[in-house]
């Protein structure tokens, strides 16, 4: 530690005694800034890697896990996040062994509980080969193609579409090489199309550097998303009051620019979070 200037013209034995107090003083306020932090009640966050939402980038973790991050700060809260596959994410959080989920649509997980605040949008689109002639246009443009589609997503409009007609979608539970493969099925004539959602997809084909084969061919409606919560009953107490927490600093971020920064630092339309 370098002391002032005059605190190096004073007699050894006070310089000592003061440096001595001043390591002390600082070391004491790290010890306490620790313990603040360690005091602080956990909220254990099962998500998948679904970028731009949810990255493993240390440097660009995704907005969702910016803006979560920004609600409980300076809280009673610290949080700690796990990746795992989105179909074991849900069952996580559903059974307790987590107490929240970033960041389904309602229909993709049901029985969790669910905050007033949404923490941004997804919308459900069509890809294809850039030589295709098909796009989307309602249900009836759907008839004899075969599509791919992830386990444990809401496709909104065409759930029931889906549901009846299970034979022309080929189901793969969604990971990181989700969209990779979906493209090479393409690539191989093995499905006519493939259903995600936008930004993710829209972000994974740049990074495959594949913009100049694969298209976006028409969307469904868009759905909020949000960070849900585990319906198990003997945590519903705190459950309830990470809730109220999380609805009451997400709406008061909603009234700055935060959040416009946030989308536009990720080269997002502001539409995917508000």
């Amino acid at each position: 530690m370098l002391l002032p200037t005059s605190i190096r013209r004073l007699n050894p034995i006070i310089k000592t005694s003061i440096a001595a107090i001043l390591v002390f003083l600082s070391s004491s306020s790290l010890a306490q800034k620790t313990a603040q932090t360690t005091l602080k009640e956990v909220i254990h966050i099962d998500a998948i890697d679904w970028c731009p939402q949810i990255c493993l980038d240390s440097n660009q973790p995704g907005y969702v896990i910016e803006l979560v991050n920004k609600v409980f700060e300076n809280t009673q809260y610290r949080l700690n996040i796990r990746i795992f596959p989105w179909s074991r994410a849900i069952r996580n959080v559903s059974t307790g062994k987590a107490d929240a989920l970033l960041s389904p649509a309602k229909s993709e997980a049901p029985n969790l509980l669910y905050p007033e605040q949404p923490v941004g949008y997804q919308q459900m689109c069509f890809f294809t080969l850039f030589k295709s002639n098909w796009s989307y246009d309602g249900i009836s443009s759907l008839k004899g193609l075969q599509i791919g589609i992830a386990k444990d997503t809401s496709t909104e409009v065409l759930n029931n579409y889906v549901k009846d007609h299970s034979w022309q979608f080929q189901f793969q539970p969604y990971h990181e090489r989700y969209v990779a493969q979906n493209i090479a099925k393409l690539e191989k004539n093995r499905i006519d199309s493939f259903l995600f959602t936008k930004n993710s997809t829209l972000y994974a084909i740049h990074q495959l550097h594949k913009q100049k084969y694969i298209k976006l061919a028409g969307c469904l409606s868009k759905a909020p998303i949000y960070m849900a919560f585990t319906p198990i009953a003997n945590k519903q107490e705190k459950i309830s009051i990470m809730m109220s927490v999380f609805d009451s600093n997400l709406a008061a971020l909603k009234k700055t620019q935060y959040i416009k920064k946030l989308i536009a630092s990720y080269h997002l339309p502001t539409e995917s979070l508000l």
